[in-house]
């Protein structure tokens, strides 16, 4: 487990907190950013019985092993229950229309570990991820646990949206607002992993490298075919589009489909492209002629469907009426 490039300084930072170390600390940041592996380092190290001369874990001591063997008797890791084993928040929305949450059972649960006392003498540790899949029941059940802490004992959650989570349990925890890389330097790190178009795709991740790096050829592939039915404005097929676009997900299409029209109205008020530089020339055609008022209503949309896009509906039919929507935006024929 290790961390990347820019999280270098608040390693530095963290490592002085252990003679200090409060309750519950919240890791909250962007997607993709490597927020849950610096966690997974952070209770590596703690836990270890002979950290190396830059905090890290060793590797090699018993505690370390048993981490790795996923049977530490001092550590656990809570994650909603469809997530996969190992998993990383940095992942992809799911396909799926499974609404992953972290069930109140799995909080209960932890009562005995609490009680405990620690198996090797040190420090317990309890790792959230993502905090913001909690629900009414398991964020109350958790809220209780942090109202009255047992000794020794460190919760992480690691949050993509905090704002999801309870207020009660935000202020209970001391924050950390993990950094973003810049340009440079996450187009460095892509490059160094051997990721063609690093530019291109960091653009369209919003900076996020973890999540930049996860586009294989065929998601890309993909995007440039919607992008081109996109780029035909009022002539574009909207049943044709929501067959392609629900190949990858309603949250995902979602995603496509926000980062589209905010180039669209960033353009529209004489901006420049955020997400799709690349499309900048489509674009600013687009732009050109869609109607302000009903591309800012295409968004709230937009926003709302993202709400319900792990709800058991019919996908496609949801993207169709979104798509007949998006045809309707603009009053003249766009410049091509």
């Amino acid at each position: 487990m290790g961390i990347y490039p820019w999280q270098q300084a608040l390693w530095q930072r963290v490592l002085t907190m252990r003679s200090r170390m409060p309750h519950a600390i919240l890791l909250q940041g962007r997607g993709g950013t490597g927020k849950l592996d610096f966690a997974k380092a952070w209770a590596a190290a703690w836990l270890c019985d002979q950290p190396a001369a830059d905090g890290h874990a060793c590797g090699r001591c018993g505690s370390c092993n048993w981490l790795a063997q996923g049977n530490h008797p001092d550590f656990r890791m809570l994650e909603p229950a469809d997530v996969a084993a190992g998993e990383s928040e940095e992942a992809p929305p799911a396909k799926t229309g499974k609404k992953s949450q972290i069930a109140v059972d799995q909080i209960r649960e932890l009562a005995d570990f609490l009680t405990l006392s620690s198996h090797r003498a040190g420090l317990r540790i309890v790792l959230l991820q993502p905090a913001e899949a909690l629900n009414q029941a398991s964020a109350n059940a958790l809220l209780k646990m942090l109202e009255e802490p047992p000794p020794g004992v460190l919760f992480l959650l690691v949050s993509s949206q905090p704002q999801r989570l309870l207020p009660t349990i935000r202020s209970r925890c001391s924050k950390i607002d993990m950094p973003l890389p810049g340009r440079d330097q996450a187009q460095q790190w892509m490059a160094q992993q051997g990721i063609k178009d690093a530019a291109e795709l960091l653009s369209y991740s919003g900076g996020a490298p973890l999540l930049a790096a996860q586009s294989d050829a065929a998601a890309v592939r993909r995007r440039g075919e919607l992008f081109a039915l996109l780029a035909q404005g009022a002539r574009t097929d909207p049943f044709q589009a929501a067959a392609a676009l629900v190949r990858d997900g309603m949250l995902e299409s979602i995603d496509l489909l926000q980062k589209w029209g905010y180039d669209l109205l960033t353009l529209r008020l004489g901006g420049t492209a955020r997400y799709q530089p690349a499309q900048a020339k489509s674009l600013q055609g687009l732009a050109e002629a869609v109607d302000l008022a009903l591309l800012l209503g295409f968004m709230r949309k937009l926003t709302e469907s993202r709400r319900y896009a792990q709800h058991p509906l019919n996908a496609e039919l949801q993207l169709e009426s979104l798509m007949l929507q998006y045809t309707q935006l603009f009053t003249v024929p766009a410049k091509t």
